[in-house]
């Protein structure tokens, strides 16, 4: 049996669709599970990540789990894990760990590693998801706001940081880090015009006060992190950024690029015609 958490999400929702495709008993939690949209196939018991005590049920049975990181609320079910025998975790990091310092993906490895487990850690570099954020300016004005839009960066679409995690919960080979990248380097500023292009709408990147682009982060990271992610993206201007050949190499197939991530989502990311 393997347990999913986060199984709604972007990247969950096609690992419980892969692991299906491969013939597993896929399980997951929710916190309302008739709210819980998965395919009949999988047994879908009610828990939280951040209530260790709802967990005993859905971990009963469980060998191998796939972990979505809930900052500043793991390590108590990090320790249900453990304590249940489920013998390997994979687990959604970020490549933010590498270069910034109090990254709260640092503090999630940091728990599974001294739990004693067998883990594999998946590191990504920017999700290609992220990009739906800016489906409400595009409907407007066609004029995405954001800071560094020169800044470099080889994102990542959800099904293929969906298939190396399955590929990770089937070989099950502790201690490894997969770090992920897409297979192009593409900034903001060139993600916006291949959109409207796809679309066939004009589109364009807004330069923005860095400020108000940290303003939005700090709800949810530190103000230190953000900086440093914000750091980064401003040494990175102009660049090309590194990509890697982990999705080829783990999975067998090539990565998507950005062009077939927008055809997969061009029914949400097309302005709806105003009346």
């Amino acid at each position: 049996m393997i347990l999913v958490t986060g199984a709604t999400g972007n990247v969950g929702r096609n690992i419980v669709d892969e692991l299906l495709k491969s013939g597993e008993q896929v399980r997951a939690i929710a916190r309302d599970p008739a709210k819980c949209a998965l395919p009949g196939e999988v047994e879908v018991l009610a828990a939280d990540l951040s209530r260790p005590e709802t967990l005993a049920a859905a971990l009963r049975g469980v060998e191998r789990l796939y972990l979505w990181p809930v900052f500043g609320q793991l390590q108590g079910a990090v320790d249900a894990i453990a304590q249940a025998g489920v013998q390997h975790v994979v687990m959604l990091s970020s490549e933010a760990v590498t270069y910034a310092a109090e990254e709260p993906h640092i503090a999630c490895e940091k728990a599974v590693v001294e739990s004693g487990m067998s883990w594999t850690f998946l590191r990504p570099s920017a999700f290609m998801s992220n990009d739906l954020l800016w489906i409400p300016q595009i409907a407007k004005d066609g004029v995405v706001h954001g800071v560094y839009g020169s800044s470099a960066m080889a994102p990542i679409h959800e099904r293929d940081i969906a298939a190396v995690a399955v590929k990770s919960l089937l070989a099950a080979e502790s201690g490894v880090i997969h770090s992920i990248t897409g297979p192009q380097s593409l900034s903001p500023q060139e993600r916006v015009r291949m959109i409207g292009a796809a679309l066939g709408i004009p589109t364009r990147f807004q330069e923005v006060p860095r400020e108000r682009v940290r303003e939005q982060m700090v709800k949810y990271l530190s103000g230190y992190v953000a900086d440093q992610i914000l750091d980064r993206r401003r040494e990175t201007q102009g660049e090309v950024a590194p990509v890697l050949p982990t999705v080829d190499v783990v999975t067998g197939r090539p990565a998507y690029t950005y062009a077939e991530w927008i055809t997969h989502h061009e029914a949400e990311l097309r302005p709806v015609p105003q009346l």
